[in-house]
């Protein structure tokens, strides 16, 4: 009989993995509890590099890594030469008409900007105000948060028609506002549910207690679990070490026991001398120290009844706690230096805990601070040289405003990408030592439009996974179909308010490109159309290529 091998032992990492020969690996085992009825793991933060990160391995071993130098030259030639001809027609590289247009009310713009900012530190007294049980978060706390959110959207978008700013500003200002209600829903959302989750493992222990009445009292009960576990741990051991005729040791008959080696046999006996000499650890009601990977001592009793309640005990204490080095337990994380670095890492779900780096590189700041200033500049030519002299109106063609702009819009867009994602979201990682860069997947190789949704912004596809799409499944028993549907109208709807604030319209373009994805999506996935990847891709590029230019016309001259 062949044996099967076990894994050799390992050591955690300072970022939460675990190192083996073969490299570190990031384990997330996901659980529903019968008391929470909520699925962990849902959204898991592992370190790892960007795809155009020049320390990633990966990228530096990409074959097409030559087209990405060839781009970036291609850009600069494109640039200077764009300077060279304006220098020769008009006098002058550039007109600054753009900027004079986006530094207008510019101070009272960054003045706006910070008190909305430092405003979200209000919810840090409002999550410790429902820790101490001074408001119960179901339901009063999330009706009050929502509440406050909602004033917060409509008072930004107020006040940007009140100071009558540019698209610019005004697109800006709604933007970052929409960027911090949803940091803020998240802390709010998962602070609140871990209170309720610290009820009802308080509950659960007290039922645990009584349970245990019935098998002798509680230290009769951990007594009797302990010589459980000691009894499964012998039966392991004696198992591993009856060889069989060919030499490999057999489980008995009946057991589901893996066959281990015999170092894992000297582990687990020393085990069972340590279980056996070490006197009883007395587990009150305000211990927090077990977890679903430190479960509860009780997990092992006899009574099948008294185990499961232990189990989901440990697992309702494990959602209390982080699975980092740190091991940040709620309600501790509820601080403003939690909350302020929360505010500075680049992503919009709250954890307790997330994985992070040793140190801060100088020269990471200093490579993304240079090309953001970089990559603007040649945003801010393509815009002022080749989008806004031809900004369309109801009398110019419809087919030749969609010519002119489809090249430019790509650009822009890709350079606008760039900058977001890579320059400004890694070096806010950097600065706040946050480990994970993945704010982005390899969405330019999408063949439908729902992998592009999930891939090119990582951020806001996981805050509308795990608190819009998951969150609607678990709350109001949608079903999948339901959940998506759910979640593409609300992404729409928030798409065409930020069109309505930048361009003072109200035509639904946006709203209705963004649902009509919905069939696109279900065509896509008919098995004839899912096979042919590369007939996928170019269909991709080429609804992308035509919907900014399309929205422009439509927002701008109709």
């Amino acid at each position: 009989m062949e044996k099967i091998p076990v894994p050799s032992v390992t050591t955690r990492t300072n970022s939460g993995g675990f190192s083996t020969p073969e490299g570190t690996i990031y384990v997330s085992k996901p659980f529903r509890s019968k008391s929470s009825k909520k699925l962990r793991a849902m959204v898991a933060f592992v370190p790892r590099p960007s795809h155009f990160d020049i320390n990633n391995e990966s990228s530096g071993a990409n074959e097409f890594r030559g087209f990405f130098t060839l781009f970036w030259i291609s850009m600069f030639i494109f640039t200077v030469s764009t300077y060279v001809r304006s220098i020769e027609t008009s006098g002058y590289a550039l007109n600054l008409r753009f900027a004079t247009m986006f530094s207008r009310d510019a101070i009272t713009l960054a003045i706006s900007d910070a008190v909305l900012v430092g405003a979200t530190a209000l919810c840090v007294p409002f999550a410790k105000a429902i820790s101490k049980g001074w408001i119960r978060y179901y339901w009063t706390g999330l009706i009050l948060q929502h509440a406050i959110q909602t004033f917060a959207l409509v008072s930004a978008i107020s006040w940007t028609f009140n100071r009558q700013w540019p698209w610019v500003q005004s697109g800006f200002f709604t933007l970052h506002t929409l960027v911090m209600i949803m940091k803020v829903h998240s802390y709010m959302t998962v602070n609140g549910h871990l209170r309720y989750v610290s009820e009802m493992s308080q509950a659960l222990l007290d039922d645990l207690r009584k349970a245990t009445v019935a098998a002798g009292g509680w230290d009769q009960a951990v007594g009797d679990a302990q010589g459980h576990r000691a009894k499964l741990d012998a039966l392991t051991t004696r198992s591993s070490e009856e060889p069989t005729p060919s030499g490999t040791p057999m489980a008995p008959e009946g057991s589901s026991t893996s066959y281990v080696d015999a170092p894992t046999a000297a582990a687990l006996r020393q085990r069972l001398v340590a279980v056996s000499e070490a006197p009883a650890k007395p587990v009150d009601s305000d211990d927090r120290s077990v977890s679903s990977t430190n479960p509860h001592v009780l997990v092992d009793h006899p009574n099948e009844g008294i185990a499961a309640m232990a189990k989901d005990y440990s697992e309702l204490e494990g959602e209390l706690s982080s699975s980092g080095p740190y091991k940040v337990t709620y309600p501790n994380n509820i601080t403003m230096k939690n909350f302020a670095i929360y505010q500075l890492i680049p992503t919009l779900v709250y954890e307790l805990e997330y994985p992070r780096t040793d140190r801060i590189r100088p020269l990471y700041v200093f490579e993304k601070t240079v090309a953001t200033f970089g990559t603007f500049a040649l945003l801010y030519t393509v815009t002022e040289t080749f989008i806004l002299p031809h900004t369309p109106t109801a009398s110019d063609s419809f087919f030749r405003a969609l010519l002119d702009l489809s090249l430019p819009f790509m650009i822009a867009y890709l350079l606008l990408f760039y900058i977001i994602f890579e320059c400004i979201c890694n070096g806010f990682a950097e600065l706040s030592y946050f480990a994970d860069r993945q704010f982005y997947e390899d969405w330019w190789n999408s063949t439908s439009w729902d992998e592009f949704s999930r891939k090119w912004n990582k951020p806001v596809h996981t805050f509308l996974l795990h608190h819009v799409y998951a969150s609607t499944m678990a709350s109001y028993k949608l079903s999948r179909g339901t959940a998506m549907f759910v979640t593409f109208l609300l992404s729409a709807c928030v798409h065409e308010l930020v069109m309505v604030v930048v361009t003072k319209k109200f035509r639904m373009y946006i709203f209705l490109m963004q649902l009509v994805q919905i069939p696109l999506i279900i065509v896509s996935r008919l098995p004839a159309i899912k096979r042919n990847k590369l007939m996928g891709n170019i269909v991709f590029w080429l609804g992308l290529y035509a919907g900014f230019p399309l929205l422009c016309v439509a927002y701008v001259a109709y």
